[in-house]
C-alpha cells in the first residue's frame, strides 16, 4: 500500500510539473508573438515615414576623365561639374576631382553650396538685359514675357532653371565648354541690379525712375 501511495504521489508531482512547464511554454510563446507583432508594427511605422525632401536641387552638367602626368606615369581621375539651386533665387556651381565618380560629385556639390549666388528675379524673369563673360566664352541674357519659358541649352539652362527663372532668352557665344558657359551665366546673374539699387544710386525713387 505504501509503495502505491509513493507511486501516486510521484505521478501527481509529475503531472503538476508538466502542467507548469506547459503554462510556461504557452506564456513564452505568447510573449514571443507579442514581440514579433511589436517589431512588425515598428517596421511599418519606419517604412511609412517619408523622408523629408531638401529644397536644394542638384544637376550634374559634365563628368570627364582627366589625366595628370606624374613621376612614374599618369594619374587618372574624374572631374565633375555640378549645379546646385533652390529655385528661389539662389544658385551655385561646383567643380571637383576624385578617383571615383561618386566622390567627385559629392565634392562638387559641397563646393557649389559654398559659392552660391543670389539672383534678383522680377516677374519670373530678370530685371534687364546683361552679358556675362568667362574665358573665351560669353552668354547674353534677355528678359522675356510670361509663357516664353527658358530658351537656353546645356549648362546655361541648368543654371537658369535651378535659380528659379521661368522666362528668359539666352545666347551662348564663343567657347562651347560647359564650364565656361556656366561661369559666364553666373557672372551675368551676379551683375544683375534691381530697380531699387539703380534708384538709390541716382538718388531718386523707383516711381520717378520708371516715369523717366
Amino acid at each position: 500500500m505504501e509503495e502505491n501511495k509513493e507511486i501516486l504521489e510521484q505521478e501527481v508531482e509529475e503531472t503538476v510539473e508538466t502542467t507548469e512547464t506547459a503554462e510556461e511554454n504557452t506564456q513564452n510563446v505568447q510573449e514571443a508573438k507579442e514581440e514579433k507583432h511589436q517589431r512588425k508594427s515598428r517596421r511599418r511605422k519606419i517604412e511609412t515615414v517619408e523622408p523629408v525632401e531638401s529644397e536644394w536641387k542638384e544637376q550634374v552638367v559634365q563628368i570627364r576623365r582627366v589625366t595628370k602626368v606624374v613621376k612614374g606615369g599618369k594619374k587618372l581621375s574624374f572631374r565633375a561639374i555640378v549645379i546646385v539651386g533652390n529655385k528661389k533665387g539662389s544658385v551655385g556651381m561646383g567643380v571637383a576631382k576624385a578617383a571615383e565618380v561618386i566622390i567627385a560629385i559629392q565634392k562638387a556639390v559641397a563646393d557649389a553650396r559654398k559659392n552660391l549666388v543670389t539672383v534678383p528675379i522680377f516677374n519670373t524673369t530678370i530685371p534687364h538685359e546683361i552679358t556675362g563673360r568667362s574665358g573665351a566664352g560669353s552668354v547674353k541674357l534677355r528678359p522675356a514675357s510670361k509663357g516664353t519659358g527658358v530658351i537656353a541649352g546645356g549648362a546655361v539652362r541648368a543654371v537658369l532653371e535651378l535659380s528659379g527663372i521661368e522666362n528668359i532668352l539666352s545666347k551662348s557665344l564663343g567657347s562651347k565648354s560647359p564650364l565656361n558657359a556656366a561661369n559666364a551665366t553666373l557672372n551675368a546673374l551676379k551683375s544683375l541690379r534691381t530697380f531699387k539699387d539703380v534708384a538709390a544710386v541716382r538718388g531718386i525713387s523707383v516711381k520717378e525712375m520708371l516715369k523717366k
